[in-house]
């Protein structure tokens, strides 16, 4: 024999169904025992002694009359013995208590009919889901659902349209006018009408949203230029609460020529959960949250912003830091300083430039670099991918422009020649607010002052940066390869320069002679072009051609071309090399502490999979500069033999 409660159990409620049990209500609107004049429960029994003894029980609350039945049957030696049971038991989020399935009457759609046309819609491509793998969770929702409840016991919320007469008819109707016309057909005269309390369900009346907000039902002119729309952005979590009605909404009520239903968005873009720096999911109760408007206070609105579009992996969920956004913070800093140091030096220099005919190799690759980032940043926005966009703006914006161009331009502003400054002053400019155009929707706020203060004084480019059209292709990205590997060429002639200065500890005043291995008399002739940047930026006083490199001179080979600094006098080896070797011995020591965190069982099974992730980062970046320190004594042991 089996207890079973149809009435007051989701499961007993399908036994029921299946087996034509009758479902008999025993409790209450507010979980009370209701058994007196309750003619479902009292249907076919006998007045007994048992029963006047039930029905004692009847305005008890719940959890008291639980422990009046096991009283009771524990006096009549029925109760043999009860253990403890953990399972799971729904609470209301607000009143924590638990909640007690309670049969009612209530109003039902039919969404098997309407999840046929939604569920074809996203598989033959009218609607797709960014990232593709959340079409599954779409699919598989609509496929198993079941008849949808509408209807709510709530204050507030679009009222049940339907009505009903003395003798309890329903009269569903657009409103009451209509609602009442059907009532006097019915009963052949006036009839006073009662509308029904309940409320619509609020993913029902979220469900209509994509037109109910653009005047429908009427066909108003905002409905027929705004629907449907382009992209919903929107959280996993609700894919079938809302994503999924609005579909079975809008191909139902918005049909066109044909009676087709059309779709209420061509794309879905599901956003990531953002956790903590550590993968923890943020809440209350562990106090990990990182409140917008602080974040905003502090950073800004534009480094917040920013930071979360270039984590916006797909598929991934974000792990957000104060660091990066204080990094990012500090990348708005630097684009406003790029523009201010622009502005100073060109005066708004820009109308009628034509980028396509810049004659000088630096200009020519910072316009090509630009046009490339245009295509990247296209490409990325049109595959919802802004993380990808806001890196390749990042690297374009920070590395190209302002680590390389801004000071590249010096020289040539510097140089004396009127044809390359006055060039070089209109390239600045008319790079700067491509810059500006394609940032804009990642960082509004500075892109938008920036524009502004460019423009005060030249009514010809008044208007703001958000109504300025995107920008469209001016030259080819790959017009310019030969100048574009010349620059790439120079830069990383700089860099490793640089690199072997601050490895092998020459002092920074010493003023190195660049050495470049000769290649039919081309490689010298490219870079001494550039001298005045070579100078300032890599040090050198001044660049000589060789056949090869001499000993007691550091030397890398980049590309197409082998340089080398003589160090003769300049470099304490043994001194340089004992520091080194203490280093090689820090690092190594903490990666064996690291590695044997990590190959310890007891670690990896209780430590948290945010202290595992850090403690494997750190072993990997002391990997990465052991690397270098080894590198680096090569170096000298090859600069030791020489000399």
């Amino acid at each position: 024999a089996v207890k079973i409660t149809p009435a007051h159990d989701f499961n007993d409620f399908a036994v029921a169904r299946r087996t034509g049990l009758p479902a008999i209500r025993i409790l209450d609107d507010q979980a009370a025992i209701d058994l007196r004049d309750n003619h479902a429960f009292l249907s076919g029994l006998a007045p007994t002694a048992e029963l006047e003894e039930t029905l004692t029980l009847h305005g008890l609350d719940r959890f008291e009359a639980r422990e009046r039945v096991v009283a009771r049957m524990t006096s009549l030696g029925l109760l043999a013995g009860f253990s403890e049971h953990r399972h799971v038991v729904p609470h209301g989020d607000r009143s924590r208590v638990p909640v007690e399935p309670h049969l009612t009457d209530q109003w039902f759609v039919d969404a098997a009919r309407l999840a046929g046309p939604a569920l074809e819609a996203v598989r033959d491509g009218r609607t797709g889901f960014h990232p593709r793998n959340w079409e599954t969770t779409y699919f598989r929702w609509l496929e198993n659902i079941e008849p949808w409840c509408i209807s709510r016991q709530l204050w507030w919320g679009h009222r049940i349209p339907v009505w009903y007469g003395p003798d309890g008819t329903a009269f569903a109707a657009a409103d009451e006018a209509e609602a009442s016309a059907q009532a006097r057909a019915h009963y052949g005269g006036e009839t006073a009408l009662r509308q029904d309390e309940d409320v619509l369900d609020t993913w029902f009346s979220s469900a209509l949203w994509p037109f109910s907000t653009l005047g429908w039902p009427d066909r108003t002119p905002e409905l027929d230029r705004y629907y449907p729309t382009a992209v919903l952005v929107t959280a996993f979590d609700i894919i079938f609460f809302w994503v999924a009605r609005m579909m079975m909404a809008g191909l139902h009520f918005q049909t066109d020529e044909k009676g087709a239903g059309i779709v209420p968005f061509y794309d879905v873009y599901v956003h990531a959960i953002v956790r903590d720096g550590k993968g923890q999911k943020m809440s209350k109760s562990l106090g990990n949250i990182l409140d917008p408007i602080d974040l905003i206070d502090q950073y800004g609105a534009d480094a917040v912003r920013f930071t979360l579009a270039s984590m916006a992996t797909l598929g991934r969920d974000i792990r957000l830091s104060e660091k990066r956004i204080e990094g990012n913070r500090n990348f708005v800093t630097k684009l406003w300083n790029a523009a201010r140091l622009v502005d100073l030096s060109t005066s708004g220099e820009v109308s009628g430039f034509d980028p396509g005919v810049a004659r000088h190799p630096v200009n020519r690759w910072m316009i090509s670099r630009i046009e490339r980032l245009r295509e990247e940043v296209d490409a990325s926005l049109a595959q919802y991918r802004f993380d990808e966009a806001a890196r390749a703006l990042y690297a374009t914006v920070w590395g190209n422009y302002c680590d390389w161009y801004l000071e590249f331009a010096k020289d040539l502003l510097e140089s004396g020649d009127d044809l390359d400054g006055a060039e070089t002053r209109a390239a600045l400019a008319w790079s700067l607010d491509r810059l500006l155009l394609l940032l804009h929707p990642f960082i509004p706020f500075v892109s938008e002052e920036l524009w502004r203060l460019r423009r005060q004084e030249d009514s010809a480019f008044a208007g703001s940066l958000i109504l300025a059209r995107w920008p469209t292709p001016c030259v080819s990205s790959d017009g310019s390869a030969g100048d574009v590997e010349e620059i790439e060429e120079l830069i990383a002639v700089i860099e490793n320069v640089r690199t072997l200065r601050s490895e092998l500890g020459v002092p920074p005043s010493a003023r190195l002679e660049l050495l470049v291995v000769e290649q039919g008399g081309e490689a010298s002739s490219r870079l001494r072009q550039y001298l005045p940047m070579l100078k300032r930026l890599a040090r050198v006083g001044s660049l000589r051609a060789v056949h090869a490199i001499p000993g007691a001179a550091a030397s890398a080979t980049i590309g197409r071309v082998t340089i080398g600094l003589p160090l003769a006098g300049l470099v304490d080896v043994p001194k340089e090399r004992s520091r080194l070797e203490r280093r090689l011995q820090e690092i190594e020591t903490e990666i064996r502490r690291l590695d044997s965190r990590l190959q310890n069982e007891s670690f990896m099974e209780r430590a948290p999979s945010e202290v595992i992730e850090e403690t494997r980062s750190r072993a990997e970046a002391g990997r990465r500069e052991r690397d270098e320190v080894v590198a680096s004594l090569t170096r000298l042991a090859a600069l030791e033999e020489e000399e």
